[in-house]
């Protein structure tokens, strides 16, 4: 699937600021807060603790690579991961199960530099 790169609040309000149009930081928190609950965006948080946010272009339920050091996420499909969880979620008795699941670690790019 597509790697995608994550943006920071700073980074979309500097964006913003660059093309000319003033708007707040705490605006910008408060816009994608919203688009997170919606769930238009999601979050990714860095090593440091930073948020990172960004948008999925797969519409079905997948999973994401994520990078510690410059945010790149790639979107990835792995039905066998899917399986492995339906079957704990039936073992303990659980049904109508829901997870999320990211794996992090450092993108090619970032362990050449």
């Amino acid at each position: 699937m597509a790697s995608r790169v994550s943006s920071s609040a700073q980074d979309l309000h500097g964006l913003i600021a660059r093309e000319g149009q003033q708007i707040a930081l705490a605006t910008v928190y408060t816009q994608l807060k919203k688009l997170v609950e919606s769930g238009e965006v999601d979050v990714v948080m860095t090593d440091r603790g930073e948020s990172l946010y960004r948008r999925c272009h797969v519409e079905i339920h997948h999973h994401h690579l994520a990078c510690r050091k410059c945010g790149t996420t790639v979107e990835v499909d792995a039905p066998e991961l899917e399986q492995r969880a339906n079957d704990i979620g039936t073992r303990n008795g659980f049904s109508e199960l829901r997870h999320v699941l990211e794996l992090n670690g450092i993108c090619p790019a970032c362990q050449l530099s």
